[in-house]
């Protein structure tokens, strides 16, 4: 049987005496597209503040491709091969698309990705990595062009690029369509689903439509805790789900 590529066991944070999370055990299996969904409040977020070291636990163990990393810091675990994007996009604004997914694939060797003393040319230039991705996120046409001048959409698929170009093993992606036009949500939905080609994505989204479509497993959280975890179908289907959460949202009724 295949081990998970990413477990946390018992993971709790408290702020005061505020319970964030109150004891989450998550297992993500490799090359799976695994969503956290649930109401605003629900731990979502906080639980991939854990899970990718951008703050410290109260409590409880989390191991990634079979070592315990729960005391190691967020750029430990890229090095490890975990790769995050946010829910609010950050990029260089200024700096063309081709610039930001090259300083991105040098994020793991940071005193080389910000050496300005020399040209990006030959290894410091990640050409190969580069092409690569921006022929996956559907930008090659604006690969010179300022990130600041592309569209909403556009940046949010330029955002989960750069945490692609890290190499990562798994890849967190945090609201990755949120405020995204109609327009732009096939594009991105292809890039996801993409991705477990190569990785594994963890993903937190509001969009039910694209987490039933594309996810291979839902874990539903509520006041900080694991709700129900299972396949979409059995997602769709849990009556304390739709109570606590989705309503008639997937079941075809008003979104």
């Amino acid at each position: 049987m295949t081990a998970p590529i990413l477990e946390a066991t018992g993971v709790v944070k408290q702020y005061g005496k505020f319970m964030a999370l109150g004891g989450v055990d998550l297992r993500v299996m490799p090359g799976t597209v695994h969503s956290v969904i649930g109401p605003n409040g629900a731990g979502k977020t906080t639980l991939f503040h854990m899970l990718t070291g951008t703050r410290s636990v109260t409590s409880g163990r989390i191991v990634f491709d079979g070592a315990d990393v729960t005391g190691e810091t967020d750029y430990q675990r890229v090095q490890r091969g975990i790769a995050r994007s946010f829910q609010v996009t950050s990029l260089f604004p200024s700096l063309p698309v081709r610039e930001n997914l090259r300083l991105a694939a040098l994020g793991t060797a940071p005193r080389r990705a910000m050496n300005c003393w020399r040209r990006p040319v030959g290894d410091l230039a990640c050409d190969d990595t580069v092409d690569k991705v921006l022929a996956r996120l559907e930008l090659q046409r604006v690969a010179d062009t300022a990130a600041a001048a592309l569209s909403h959409g556009q940046q949010r698929r330029l955002e989960v690029g750069m945490a692609l170009a890290a190499r990562p093993r798994a890849i967190f992606l945090d609201e990755p369509t949120s405020g995204m036009g109609v327009d732009d949500l096939g594009a991105m939905k292809r890039l996801i689903r993409g991705l477990a080609e190569d990785h594994t994505v963890v993903l937190i989204e509001h969009n039910m439509d694209i987490v039933m479509d594309i996810s291979d497993t839902i874990t539903v959280m509520q006041q900080g805790k694991v709700l129900m975890e299972g396949p979409p179908d059995m997602v769709r289907g849990d009556p304390r789900v739709r109570a606590a959460y989705l309503g008639n949202m997937i079941t075809g009724g008003q979104r």
